[in-house]
């Protein structure tokens, strides 16, 4: 998901290359966040552009008090970090 917060529009081919993971196993994964409600999905031509619900609870039991956003913004500051 995050990969697709920091790119609305990547490419399903390209998330699979930087996480080492096939495409199929990405088209699964987001088909799942989408009809969970994580992701929104809308056409643009013959591309796909996805939305982040940051408001939308983590799954967990011991997570589900915490919200999407606070994820994203906590990875977000990890790779500002890391970038030079």
């Amino acid at each position: 998901m995050y990969c697709i917060y920091r790119d609305p529009s990547v490419r399903l081919r390209d998330i699979a290359r930087l996480v080492g993971i096939t495409e199929r196993m990405v088209q699964r994964i987001v088909a799942e966040l989408v009809s969970a409600g994580y992701l929104g999905l809308r056409k643009e031509g013959r591309r796909n552009h996805y939305v982040v619900d940051p408001n939308q609870r983590l799954r967990h039991p011991l997570e589900s008090h915490h919200f999407v956003g606070e994820l994203l913004k906590l990875l977000g500051r990890d790779s500002a970090q890391q970038s030079p």
